[in-house]
């Protein structure tokens, strides 16, 4: 029963490889070939993932995600009179993480435009017939979720032209609007807002499952993951858009070492004018938490996995248990290891040759060798367990979908802001949550500074221990990090040496922050909760040695969007305000004078999103926008839907 705590990292027990090799990533050729590499890498897979392992361990990542965001880009003033304004000199873009790549939103607008994909259904009601004697009743929704195509400049003039039957994130590129709608990718000509037309539509394949999307260079990036038939492992089928679209052997990439594989994680280049695929890459991985950045010149993907815990089994008894079983066994469980069979058989065998080997034990002895062995195993993984959850990074180049460099890291990343390039290096923020062993092992949070290969130069270790990553930014050479349990440790971190990185400052306070956005070189915004309300702090991190909380806001509502999606936070630079969703209304707060101060609410509009065209600001909720002139903070005018 001792086997019921052991997990892996290498292995050193003779005859057992304990040499770590530099992964890298190979071409299948054929069929034939994948299908080899599937027999390989099955019997890992279920060792780790089924049988006994899936008894003894939680392998899930953590549920709760929090998000951090970058800021809104800045547009010049107009100088015009309102009166002779035929478009916006002011349009602001969805917040996304890196300048000049759009990410899919609800709202897209293209200043003349707003684009709404509301997924609230509206209640219509059908005049009813009346007849004595019969019961009224509430008829059933009669309006189902759409995209509106919404006149909103001026804004005096705002109306509602049209609406689209199709709805779900959307990406813009000049008159073409693409709808994520469940498995279908649509493109709709919108240069005519009155009348807008179906131009393509691409329907992914029923296996395939929508990572994320991004649009970068007039050109539509899509990242999709399917699972891997056993069968039939390639040709890849992706979806129909006129014709089959599928992915050869010969682009799909898998590693020259054996890991759990179940899934494909496919790139897709595509034309927004037609839908035309013009590139497209594959790679195997295992479907876990995965999480997608993409930078000017490449697109990152990563995905957990876990070693195999036979390992951590052989190296624990190399190192520290040769003297609670006799060699006798030590040769046993070696022989095991050499039987061509999986791992879970391998792992019934070393527990039934424990067991045997307990038997010839008298009381006392057992009970000391089983106390023993727990206590020393929890140690040990203490030391190790970053040998056993562990991250593949796959970095692909934007122009031609090839493989540039494949790396891994301990433990796993929260979100796409967890990572992040900067000059020739990529930083990483990770947690090793511990549990995954099911021993007494803290969680720990780690980041890593990689060179263009992916190799680990610097690292930062063992920040917040036994707590969490709640949220993440890198700031050109800089680093922000929250980790919770039950206070908010706010960690400023110096990346200038990718090779010395080191942690500058540390400021501990009730709550957490979720969220964080970086006002200018010296404030940081948080967004997160204390105790039952929404929380907002202004961090001065003027000085990376002492950062402070400059100011703290306690919003009277439980949940903001801007939590889990930070497409759903705005911020003007010009008026230095900023606008969060909060329960069924929308804030604006100003950040002016290192202070935070509500300046306006509009409530009960169920609001989604904001947007700003000049010096109007646009509060879009699932009922209505209600558009302010940000001068003033007056009511211009509303639209009801």
């Amino acid at each position: 029963m001792l086997l019921l705590g052991l997990k892996s990292s290498g292995f050193k027990i003779p005859g057992i490889s304990s040499v770590k090799t530099k992964v890298k990533l190979e071409k299948f050729s054929n069929e034939s070939e994948f299908k080899e590499f599937l027999a390989k890498s099955e019997s890992y897979t279920q060792s780790l993932y089924g049988g006994v392992s899936s008894q003894l361990f939680s392998m899930g990542a953590p549920s709760d995600r929090a998000i951090d965001l970058s800021p809104s880009g800045s547009f010049g003033e107009s100088l015009q009179p309102l009166m002779e304004i035929t478009e916006p000199s002011r349009v602001s873009e969805t917040n996304v993480q890196v300048a000049g790549i759009d990410e899919p939103d609800i709202v897209k607008t293209d200043g003349k435009s707003i684009f709404f994909s509301s997924t609230a259904p509206i209640y219509g009601f059908i005049e009813p017939l009346i007849i004595e004697g019969d019961v009224g009743r509430i008829m059933p929704p009669t309006i189902f979720p759409e995209t509106k195509v919404i006149k909103a400049f001026p804004p005096e003039s705002i109306s509602e032209e049209s609406a689209i039957e199709r709805y779900g994130n959307l990406l813009l590129k000049d008159k073409k609007l693409i709808i994520f709608s469940e498995n279908v990718i649509y493109g709709y000509d919108v240069s005519d807002p009155k009348n807008p037309v179906e131009s393509w539509k691409f329907t992914l394949d029923e296996r395939n499952s929508l990572v994320t999307s991004r649009l970068q260079n007039g050109k539509l990036f899509v990242v999709t993951w399917q699972p891997i038939s056993q069968s039939n492992p390639c040709p890849i089928p992706l979806g129909t858009i006129q014709t089959s679209i599928t992915i050869p052997c010969d682009r799909i990439y898998y590693p020259n070492v054996i890991v759990p594989v179940d899934v494909t994680y496919n790139i897709l280049k595509i034309n927004p004018e037609n839908g035309g695929v013009e590139e497209k890459v594959a790679f195997v991985g295992f479907s876990s938490q995965s999480v997608v950045y993409m930078s000017p010149n490449s697109i990152y993907t990563t995905y957990t996995f876990f070693e195999s815990f036979t390992k951590f089994f052989y190296e624990f008894l190399e190192a520290n248990g040769t003297d609670l079983v006799p060699e006798v066994v030590i040769n046993r469980l070696k022989e095991i290891d050499s039987y061509n069979i999986s791992d879970t058989s391998k792992l019934n065998e070393m527990k039934l040759t424990l067991e045997r080997y307990y038997a010839t034990l008298d009381s006392n002895e057992r009970r000391r060798i089983e106390n023993e062995f727990q206590n020393r195993i929890e140690e040990y993984a203490k030391e190790n367990i970053r040998d056993f959850e562990k991250t593949a990074i796959v970095k692909v180049r934007n122009t031609n979908l090839e493989v540039q460099a494949v790396g891994e890291v301990p433990g796993s990343p929260l979100n796409q802001f967890s990572i992040d390039e900067y000059k020739d290096t990529v930083r990483i923020a990770t947690t090793v949550t511990g549990g995954v062993l099911g021993l007494s092992v803290e969680s720990m949070n780690d980041v890593y500074i990689l060179n263009s290969n992916l190799s680990v130069q610097g690292k930062i270790t063992n920040l917040g221990i036994g707590e969490r990553i709640y949220s993440v930014r890198f700031i050109e050479d800089k680093g922000y990090l929250v980790t919770f349990r039950q206070i908010d440790p706010f960690y400023v971190l110096d990346l200038r040496d990718p090779s010395n990185p080191k942690k500058t400052g540390e400021l501990k306070i009730p709550g957490f922050s979720s969220y964080l956005h970086p006002i200018n070189k010296d404030k940081i915004l948080g967004v997160g909760r204390e105790e039952a309300n929404v929380k907002l702090s202004l961090f001065d991190v003027k000085d990376p040695t002492n950062p402070r909380e400059a100011a703290k806001y306690d919003l009277d509502e439980f949940y903001t969007q801007v939590s889990t999606t930070q497409t759903a936070f705005l911020m003007d630079t010009k008026h230095e305000v900023f606008f969060l969703p909060a329960g069924s209304s929308g804030y604006i707060f100003s950040y002016s004078g290192d202070q935070l101060k509500l300046k306006k609410v509009i409530a009960d509009v169920s609001a989604q999103r904001a947007i700003y065209l000049d010096d109007f600001l646009y509060i879009i909720g699932d009922s209505k926008i209600v558009v302010l002139n940000e001068n003033d903070w007056s009511q211009v005018s509303e639209l009801n839907f």
